[in-house]
């Protein structure tokens, strides 16, 4: 038996929010008949069109539409998509529109970095059950790696549409205490950026040694592309691959060696606990 498309509301409509649509919808997992997105700023409602989704400008008037397409009251989700620092001016707009006597119980999937599931559903009248999703920026080209965590106001099924959802950008998904959220988001949510950091530091050497910059621009990506396939594609871990590229008395032993006097190995170990940290800090945890 097919799955029933249920309806969606999408309250935000930037950048993350059109490419989990895209890549949603490519995938089946969405209908475009069946999402609508609000967003405040009107000259993105074209854009957002091009997917076939209904847009709205306000995200009252994107739960009305929300509650016309359900075949039972509570039954279409919501993907909040805005930033933090929103979150208080989304919450005055839509908790007296999901609160009070009588209003079903919804389910809101979070994207939102840093922020607990306690404070969104605070922030949106507690009639709600919050699941908190933190996809990395490789979801651009459907290669993302996303956490799922279920909040205490949120049954294990609840995530079961967050889930499917964010496959549609990356096929790993992994469900994990909310307890571990910022220590999965200093490692993957951030990761991008370590990599990132060590492909510039490769140009600027290939720079240094003579390449020049668009030739070396060519060299490391693909440098960065294929090691990142073959150690998706292999059976042996890191540290494996690493000892089988190096040779006894080679150049890539040389330049280990180098990385080994100044402790990169460690740095990286602190830089990411300290990004855990700080993500705690900021949710005030």
């Amino acid at each position: 038996m097919a799955r029933e498309v249920l309806p969606l509301a999408i309250i935000g409509g930037g950048t993350m929010a059109g490419v989990i649509l895209e890549g949603a919808c490519a995938a089946g997992i969405l209908l475009p008949a069946k999402v609508v997105v609000s967003e405040p700023d009107t000259s993105k409602h074209d854009v957002l069109r091009r997917f076939g989704v209904h847009v709205r400008t306000t995200g009252e008037a994107a739960l009305a539409w929300l509650a016309v397409q359900e075949k039972s009251p509570g039954a279409g989700q919501i993907l909040l998509a805005v930033k933090p620092q929103s979150l208080a001016d989304v919450g005055n707009e839509l908790a007296p529109v999901l609160s009070g006597t009588g209003k079903p119980k919804r389910t809101v999937i979070s994207i939102l970095a840093g922020t607990p599931t306690a404070k969104v559903q605070q922030a949106l009248g507690g009639n709600v059950a919050v699941v908190r999703a933190m996809p990395n920026t490789p979801a651009r080209v459907r290669q993302a790696v996303t956490a799922v965590a279920v909040g205490a106001s949120a049954q294990s099924t609840d995530a079961d549409l967050a889930e499917e959802l964010f496959r549609g950008v990356g096929q790993v998904v992994l469900r994990i205490d909310e307890g571990m959220m910022d220590g999965f988001t200093a490692l993957a949510g951030s990761g991008p950026a370590y990599v990132f950091f060590l492909a510039q530091a490769m140009v600027e050497a290939g720079v240094s040694m003579g390449l020049d910059h668009e030739t070396a621009i060519k060299v490391v990506c693909q440098t960065v592309a294929g090691s990142g396939a073959l150690l998706a594609a292999s059976n042996q871990v890191p540290g494996e691959l690493l000892a089988a590229v190096m040779s006894k008395g080679g150049t890539t032993e040389a330049a280990v060696a180098v990385l080994g006097r100044a402790d990169v190995h460690g740095s990286i170990i602190r830089a990411i606990v300290a990004a855990r940290d700080r993500g705690a800090a900021l949710a005030g945890v």
